[in-house]
């Protein structure tokens, strides 16, 4: 089963404040260190929101078949220097099944 995931986040004013070089750099460590060693477990992909919302900055949709994998990935996160410099905060994580009904009434002839 394929599980779809939103984590919602924002940047403090802590991230900003850095340049916007060392900003890529950091986003390029975030796809190596921490993106990286769930790459062929979990796509990770990343939208910018605070042109559209007020209570987080960005986004990022995860899809998975394997909760284990994203668990691990979301203890990576909170592990790394974004989380403890406070540079990110998470503010909400959404998830849900891919067509979960089909996957119901396949199993349970409903």
């Amino acid at each position: 089963m394929k599980y779809g995931i939103v984590i919602r986040y924002e940047f403090d004013t802590a991230w900003l404040r850095l340049g916007r070089d060392e900003r890529n750099a950091k986003e390029e460590v975030f796809q190596k260190e921490i993106v990286g060693p769930f790459a062929d477990r979990l796509s990770v992909r990343h939208f910018d929101a605070e042109a559209f919302a007020a209570d987080y900055s960005d986004f990022l949709i995860v899809e998975t078949d394997d909760l284990k994998s994203y668990y691990y990935f979301i203890e990576k996160l909170r592990d790394s220097e974004f989380v403890a410099r406070g540079w990110v905060r998470i503010k909400d994580i959404s998830i849900g099944l891919q067509d979960g009904y089909k996957e119901y009434e396949k199993e349970t002839d409903a």
